[in-house]
């Protein structure tokens, strides 16, 4: 096969890590989302966080501590969450409660002897597009679930998605700026979307918390990217083209 472009709609490890990425700059076929170093450090979640804080976006606090600690007690205290350091569409994460007894194992935990744990944000889940550096809405998701994990993002009626966002023009605004400003951060190319929290538990404005950037977010009937597209009038067949249409390799 000798394509003229790669429309890279994998997830995880591999295809969302810049492994995919660089191949295909050797092989010198464009390709759809963000380059090497962007996907790289977006994917290693510690190494994102880092870039955010320099740039003045707020993000949950966390360390990074392996299986052995959790031997010597509580990383933090609850409620908070364990992430692996560097997976996709919420695979492996866990919110440890009080009174929870989860502790990651080597026998349970596929994901390396590392674990990222951060202070769990009560609150609501919100999302932004962004595309080409501008952001394009708010959404806020809402699941039965408890919160939004691998099943809520791919099931059919997974998810509740409240768009745009019945949140303050502040918050709102302020969301969308971050967004954008994490894209550029992480030097993001084409469609990315960022994640937050938005703790709104003692009364508006509350505070928003950066969590993360999916540089290859999904485009699936669930998906949020088509959703917040299709709300600004722009249909799937259009988004699907305008993505190839600006398909490249690493300058």
């Amino acid at each position: 096969m000798k394509p003229d472009v790669v429309f890279n709609a994998l997830h995880g490890p591999v295809g969302e890590d810049g492994t995919i990425q660089g191949l295909l700059n050797i092989l010198g076929i464009p390709y759809t989302h963000s380059g090497v170093r962007a996907s790289a450090v977006a994917m290693d979640k510690p190494t994102a966080k880092d870039v955010f804080a320099r740039h003045g976006l707020r993000c949950p606090e966390g360390k990074v501590v392996t299986l052995a600690d959790f031997d010597a007690g509580e990383p933090m205290a609850p409620p908070y969450v364990v992430k692996p350091i560097d997976q996709g569409s919420s695979v492996g994460v866990h919110i440890v409660r009080e009174g929870d007894n989860y502790r990651p194992t080597a026998e349970g935990w596929p994901f390396g002897d590392t674990v990222l744990v951060e202070r769990y944000v009560a609150g609501r889940e919100l999302t932004v597009a962004v595309w080409d550096g501008e952001a394009l809405e708010v959404t806020e998701i809402t699941s039965s679930r408890g919160f939004y994990d691998y099943e809520a993002k791919y099931a059919a009626g997974g998810s509740l998605h409240l768009l745009p966002a019945p949140i303050p023009e502040p918050i709102r605004r302020l969301a969308m700026d971050s967004a954008a400003a994490a894209h550029r951060a992480l030097g993001c190319r084409g469609i990315s979307r960022a994640d937050f929290r938005y703790d709104d538990t003692a009364g508006q404005p509350g505070e928003l918390y950066l969590l993360e950037i999916n540089t290859q977010p999904g485009m699936t009937p669930t998906s949020l990217v088509p959703e917040q597209a299709a709300h600004l009038g722009i249909a799937f067949p259009e988004l699907v083209s305008r993505m190839v249409e600006d398909a490249r390799c690493d300058r």
